[in-house]
């Protein structure tokens, strides 16, 4: 029964990447690079952004810990 998996598991394997293989790539759509509308977010930078997100999730996980500590320390007190 085993060898029945690994044999079907390998031909679905062996068939996917075939297939894989087989497919085009998108065409190209032409003209310059750089040229036509503007990127939908408008060229906007993301520094500032991520800034704002990595100081929100550290202040998350200092909530986090804090209230850990509080919850180890409130089942010492009652014990």
């Amino acid at each position: 029964m085993k060898q029945k998996k690994y044999i079907l598991s390998v031909l679905i394997v062996l068939t996917s990447l075939i297939s894989f293989a087989a497919m085009e790539g998108p065409n190209d759509p032409g003209g310059e690079p750089g040229t036509g509308d503007p990127p939908l977010g408008g060229g906007a930078p993301i520094g500032s952004g991520l800034a704002i997100l990595l100081g929100l999730g550290t202040a998350y996980g200092g909530y986090k810990i804090h209230k850990k500590k509080d919850d180890k320390s409130e089942e010492t007190d009652n014990n």
